[in-house]
């Protein structure tokens, strides 16, 4: 419904628009487009004669529409959205790093001409970024580099290896996604462009020689977040019990299965069987791997590992 009274006016603004265009802006495929102007020809004014209805006109793969039926307004946005979408944005402003402060300040000043700066009582809201102080601190040397272009020595904590690793970087940006900062650079040690999570740092120095990343290093494409979706990377089936839902909720999973008594089977892509091992141990007995086998294997051998170094701890431990 939302899309559908936001179309006419879209179209009255954008007369002959291709419907490939338009389906890109509203997030739709091509064929759900058309599927939403066939429903709007359907519609209209009370009476529902030929004169009452909403007129489009196809020529080949554009559309214009001849007849709004009194639908050539843009929704306005509701308080709430309005506050929503304002806090947001004040909270990336005061982001610290953030490298385009004015482009979010623009987009401020039009969202509050918009909503007639819609501000309901009521609303109370920290504004910026909470982070613990030797974040700050190396997203401060960060930003030293960056400005100065110069090479940093890190010492970075892999969770997904569970091991601590010594690397001189070529920064090449600071990023923040899904309210996480993290610093891209090229890694000598990796040869490769990688993100290195701020808060997983733990020793930062700015070293004297030029930061001079391979003309070959590209930024990483971050549309889908930071864990992209690659050729080859294994897949792995899960059951979820109800308590492990939560999951499918948090990492990125292609299918999603609803089974009895309200579990869930999921597929997920990983890219290092130790990390997904890690995953399904800390779930307990809420998870079980059906595929694939040697995922399966690895959980259960680290398992046992586990419980054979734990074997000269007192029974009552836990209880």
């Amino acid at each position: 419904m939302p899309r559908l009274l936001a179309l006419v006016p879209y179209l009255l603004a954008r007369p002959g628009i291709r419907i490939d265009d338009a389906a890109r802006d509203f997030d739709v495929t091509p064929k759900q487009l058309r599927r939403d102007l066939e429903l709007l020809w359907m519609c209209g004014l009370p009476g529902y004669g030929p004169g009452d209805l909403i007129d489009l006109s196809f020529e080949g793969e554009t559309v214009t529409v001849t007849f709004d039926a009194g639908m050539n307004r843009p929704l306005r946005l509701t308080g709430g959205e309005a506050t929503a979408l304002l806090v947001a944005l004040r909270a990336l402003a005061e982001t610290p790093g953030l490298l385009d402060t004015d482009a979010v300040r623009r987009a401020l000043a039009k969202i509050e001409s918009a909503a007639g700066q819609a501000q309901p009582s009521g609303v109370v809201v920290g504004l910026g970024v909470r982070e613990g102080k030797a974040t700050a601190n190396t997203r401060g040397i960060v930003q030293q580099a960056l400005r100065a272009g110069r090479a940093l020595r890190i010492r970075y904590y892999t969770a997904s290896r569970d091991e601590i690793t010594e690397r001189t970087v070529d920064p090449m940006r600071l990023l923040i996604v899904q309210a996480v900062g993290y610093l891209e650079a090229w890694c000598r040690r990796a040869e490769g462009v990688r993100l290195f999570r701020l808060d997983r740092i733990d020793d930062v120095r700015v070293l004297d020689e030029r930061a001079a990343p391979p003309p070959t290093a590209r930024p990483t494409d971050i549309t889908d977040g930071v864990f992209s979706a690659r050729p080859g990377q294994p897949v792995a089936e899960l059951v979820l019990e109800p308590d492990a839902r939560w999951v499918a909720e948090y990492y990125p999973c292609e299918e999603l299965a609803e089974l009895p008594g309200g579990r869930l089977r999921v597929r997920m892509r990983y890219g290092d069987e130790w990390w997904m091992a890690r995953l399904v141990l800390s779930l307990g007995g809420d998870a079980r791997v059906d595929n694939p086998p040697e995922l399966a294997e690895a959980v259960r051998r680290r398992a046992a590992d586990a419980l054979a170094r734990a074997g000269h701890l007192p029974s009552t431990l836990g209880q």
